[in-house]
Order: structure tokens, then C-alpha cells, then sequence
């Protein structure tokens, strides 16, 4: 609220608001989690080897930064010790930003109503609000996540080979047979009378320790991101400055990042047509296409990966990042860059194209919604502003969209509907470099998006409200800037500003004339008032000029007094 030209804080905290928004926030934000989970593997075909509950529980929890471990007992087919564990480190990011945006959306929302200053008192009180919540639900969840799968001998068909040479097998048993069975040469041995009669138990557990802390890491993080990308949300007195230095251009990154996500989802959609299997892509865009996505805008952006694949997980990397990894000259862990990738498919060029476009259309909306202070002579220096804020957001975005595409994965059994024994996938990028590359390309898209809005006349055109309002004394009315640097005032009742397109008479009502006007042109010129008539000489006899009025006649009828 504004009172005399100071900013005045809202009320206190009302504790009964906080907690009915911090329900909302936390229970819209796990239903879409929940939902996103449950289509994906219900898409993928994971439910017809598991439960589709604990899955989902399990998905959701990996997708909030918690922990899922396999186990499982497979010595009865040949799997010992080592071989027999798996372990996973890769997050369905499609899960975790469909909460991160539910999540942020109406924790904003609940923020909005305090006014245009927040006391720090309930900013904190709404904030741990929050987190406390979400992290009780995932206890939730881990105590849920939780299955086991009982692989029967019988069902793979095994005992139909029995008396059998190994070579008379169906395809679709040996297939599924591990390494590790010793020598079945000629005649199957007993061994494998006694495996059609085995069975293994393998299962998945989520850890409560590591989901709980990961989830808490997980929902802070969203909601300072959506704290500086929030243009419009309140902020403490003293937290002026991010109106108008960081929440521009950590909105825009936010804004193209988002965006890239949805251009992914199109290409996935684009993809299901005329495939035979429509079902897995659309579940795995569901899950996976942020983590394809901002896999691709780091190394569009030339920012170095190291990576190996062994195994039915390969199936899972694009094309030809499989290839590269398990091509005939692969040679255990190899460099992904974007020249390399280019090798094997020169169309992947066009990804350095589409990253480049991406973080240049960042500075160009950091231009657009960062206000024009007094006392600027130049678009340089316009310039120079956008840059070192788009830089410095930019140098963190990079190596944190690197960090959470990392993928690990060393399987050696089938859990969560994908059979992976012997499977392994390791893809991390150099953090230093993505910091590095961050900032510097950042730091040019923010200064050539900045010219390109002056010199479009777009510069300073969307500020938000707040940007506006705080620091009044500094901050210029709304203006727009030219060519020249100067600030002009927008076009207004008192200002207008060019039209469009030429005035029409026809689709103009003001421009016509009204219908009882004639349409011939008018003289105008000037008027001169009548001549006045000249008054009478006045003579010194004369008494009171003019003369007086004669008085009435009497009434008809009627004499002297006394008399008729």
C-alpha cells in the first residue's frame, strides 16, 4: 500500500491464511506430480510387471530429489554379490517441473495479497510453511514407495527347453536369459530344470533419510526460483533492488527455459504421428522432456559432457548421443560435444542454432522488462546493465540445468518396468565450464538483446509494476527508449503517439461529418459588429435626457374621485 508516497507493510501474519495456502500449494503441487507419474508409466507399460501405486509414489519421490534403491535376490539365476544390486541417480524431471510449477504458482498467488511490501515475518512464515508440508508428505511417500516384483521361472518359459539344444530356444526366452549360466553347450544341463522351477524376488525401496532431505533441498530451491522470477510478488522493505536488477533477467531465463520445454513436448508430439508405438514416446515425453531438453541447450551451448552406456539402457539416450557412446569406436567413457555429435548427424548443428536463438530471445526480454533509470545518456550503457544481470543469472542456470540432467544409472535386474541386467549409463557435464560458458554467453545475448530492443523501441516497454513503484525518486515514469539513449514518454491522452496506419473516414465515426453539415467549404474571416446608431445632440434646456415615459391613462369606467 502507498501513503503519502512511502511504501506501507501489510498486516501481521495471520497464521489461519498461511497454513490454507500452504495446503493448497503443497496438495495441488503432489496431485500433479501423482498424475504426471502415474500416465507416464501407465504409457510406458510399466503397470503390467508391477503395481502402478507404489511406482508412482516411487517416481514422484525421485522426481522431488529423493532416493530409490532396487534389491533384490536373483542368485537362482546366476546373478552373485555385486551383480545382483542396482543403482540409480536419475531424476524424471517432467515430474518434478510439473510440481515446481504448481507448487510456485500458488505460493506466489498467496504472497500477492500483502500488499506491495511484505513484512519478512510472513514471507518466512509462508515459506516454512511450505517446506515443513511438503516434506512430511514425502514421508509419506517413502513410506509407500515401496514393492516387490517375484520373477517365476515358469512364466519366462524356460522348462519348454528342457531336453532341448540351447540353439532349438525361442528367441523370446533366450533373450531373457542373464549372463552368467556357465556352459549349456549340447544338451541343456540340470541347472536349468532347477531355474524353471525358481523364483527371485526383486523389489524397490524409497530411502527416507535421503528423500527427505533431497525433497527439502528440492522445494527450496523452487521457491527461491520462483521468488526472483516473479515480477509482480512482493518482497521485505530492503530487498528493493531485485524489482529491478535480478527479477528481469531471471524472469526471461525462466520464461525461454519453460518454453523450450513445451517446443520439446510439440517434437514428441510430432514424433508420435505415423510411429508404431505412440504410447512410449507420449510416456516418455511426459517423464523425460525437460531432462532431453536441457540435456540439449548445454551442449547447444558447447558446455563439455563425459558418458558411457552398456546395455538396454542405451535404448534410452537420444539419437545419436547412442551412437557416440556405443559406436564401434567407443572406448569406455567418452567426451560429448557438440562438434562430435555433428559427426555422426550433421543436422545436430541445428541445436547450437536453436540454443544460441534461446538465450539471445532471453536478452531480448530482459531489455524489454528492465526499467530506465534518470540519468542514462546512452544505449551503451543500457546495454552493459542487461549484460552483467543477465550474466550473472545465467552462470547459475547453466550449471544447475547441467547438474540435474546428470544421469547414472548401473543395473542388474528389472525394477520400475525396465528389464537391465547388465545395463549401465553414465552422462555428467563439467559444472566449471557451464558456469563459465554461463556467464559469457549470458553476458553477450543480454548486451545484443539490449541494442536490439533500442533500436526496436522496445527497451524499458514492460516493466512491472513494482520495478515502477519502489525507488520512485530514481525510476523514470514509464518511458521508452530511442536510438539516442533519451527517454521519451509513452503515448498518452495528452501525448499521442503515431497511429498505425493512415485515418479512414470509413471505419472512423470522428472523422465524419455530421449529416446536417454541408459538406462545401466555409470562409471564414473576420466579423465586424454592427454600426450603432447615433444619439441626439443633447441641448442645455433640455431637462432629464432621454425624457420620461408619460404616465398611464385611468382605467376605462371611472372619473374623478367621487364622481361617475
Amino acid at each position: 500500500m502507498e501513503s503519502g508516497g512511502k511504501l506501507v507493510e501489510g498486516p501481521g501474519v495471520r497464521w489461519g491464511d498461511v497454513l490454507l495456502s500452504a495446503v493448497a500449494a503443497v496438495s495441488w503441487a503432489l496431485v500433479g506430480m501423482a498424475g504426471t507419474a502415474a500416465l507416464g508409466l501407465h504409457l510406458l507399460g510399466a503397470n503390467a510387471v508391477g503395481s502402478l501405486g507404489p511406482m508412482t509414489a516411487a517416481v514422484v519421490a525421485l522426481g522431488a530429489g529423493g532416493s530409490v534403491t532396487p534389491s533384490g535376490d536373483v542368485s537362482a539365476f546366476g546373478l552373485e554379490g555385486a551383480e545382483a544390486t542396482t543403482a540409480i541417480d536419475i531424476a524424471p524431471l517432467g515430474v518434478g517441473l510439473a510440481g515446481a510449477v504448481l507448487l510456485a504458482y500458488f505460493f506466489l498467488r498467496s504472497l500477492r495479497a500483502a500488499g506491495v511490501v511484505i513484512t519478512p515475518a510472513e514471507l518466512a512464515a509462508r515459506a516454512g510453511a511450505v517446506i515443513a508440508l511438503f516434506v512430511a508428505m514425502l514421508g509419506g511417500l517413502a513410506w509407500a514407495g515401496h514393492d516387490i516384483i517375484t520373477i517365476d521361472g515358469e512364466q519366462l518359459g524356460i522348462d519348454k527347453g528342457i531336453d532341448k539344444g540351447i540353439d532349438q530356444l525361442p528367441d523370446d526366452i533366450t533373450d531373457k536369459l542373464p549372463d552368467g549360466l556357465g556352459d549349456i553347450g549340447g544338451l541343456l544341463p540340470d541347472r536349468l530344470g532347477d531355474l524353471a522351477q525358481a523364483k527371485a524376488a526383486v523389489g524397490f525401496t524409497v530411502d527416507t533419510g535421503p528423500t527427505l532431505l533431497g525433497g527439502g533441498v528440492w522445494v527450496i530451491g523452487v521457491l527461491l526460483i520462483a521468488l526472483l522470477a516473479s515480477r509482480r510478488t512482493p518482497l521485505p522493505r530492503g530487498w528493493d533492488a531485485l524489482h529491478r536488477v535480478a527479477r528481469p533477467a531471471a524472469s526471461a531465463l525462466v520464461t525461454v527455459v519453460l518454453v523450450a520445454v513445451l517446443a520439446g513436448l510439440a517434437a514428441a508430439l510430432y514424433a508420435m504421428i505415423g510411429d508404431a508405438h505412440p504410447k512410449r514416446i507420449a510416456g516418455a515425453a511426459l517423464l523425460g522432456a525437460p531432462n532431453g531438453v536441457w540435456l540439449g541447450v548445454p551442449i547447444g551451448l558447447f558446455v563439455p559432457w563425459d558418458g558411457e552406456a552398456t546395455g538396454e539402457l542405451t535404448k534410452l539416450l537420444p539419437d545419436p548421443l547412442d551412437d557416440l557412446l556405443t559406436g564401434s569406436g567407443a572406448s569406455g567413457n567418452e567426451a560429448v560435444t557438440l562438434g562430435r555429435l555433428a559427426e555422426l548427424d550433421s543436422r545436430v548443428w541445428l541445436l547450437g542454432v536453436a540454443a544460441a536463438l534461446m538465450i539471445l530471445f532471453a536478452g531480448v526480454l530482459t531489455a524489454v522488462r528492465t526499467p530506465c533509470l534518470r540519468g542514462e545518456t546512452g544505449a551503451l550503457r543500457f546495454a552493459g546493465q542487461c549484460a552483467v544481470r543477465l550474466g550473472a543469472v545465467t552462470a547459475l542456470a547453466l550449471p544447475l540445468m547441467v547438474w540435474l540432467t546428470g544421469v547414472s544409472a548401473d543395473a542388474s535386474l528389472s525394477v520400475l518396468g525396465f528389464d537391465a541386467f547388465g545395463a549401465g549409463i553414465e552422462l555428467h557435464g563439467q559444472l566449471g565450464m557451464a558456469l563459465l560458458l554461463g556467464a559469457a554467453w549470458g553476458a553477450g545475448a543480454g548486451a545484443v538483446g539490449a541494442l536490439l530492443a533500442v533500436a526496436s523501441g522496445a527497451a524499458g516497454g514492460r516493466v512491472s509494476p513494482l520495478a515502477r513503484a519502489v525507488g520512485a525518486p530514481e525510476v523514470a515514469p514509464p518511458a521508452e527508449v530511442v536510438a539516442g539513449g533519451m527517454p521519451t514518454p509513452l503515448a498518452g491522452p495528452y501525448s499521442p503517439g503515431d497511429p498505425y496506419r493512415p485515418a479512414n473516414p470509413d471505419t472512423n465515426p470522428y472523422l465524419r461529418p455530421p449529416r446536417d453539415v454541408s459538406g462545401a467549404p466555409t470562409v471564414v474571416g473576420p466579423m465586424t459588429p454592427p454600426p450603432q446608431p447615433k444619439p441626439r445632440p443633447r441641448s442645455s434646456g433640455d431637462g432629464d435626457w432621454p425624457p420620461p415615459p408619460p404616465p398611464p391613462p385611468p382605467p376605462p369606467g371611472r372619473g374623478p374621485r367621487g364622481g361617475r
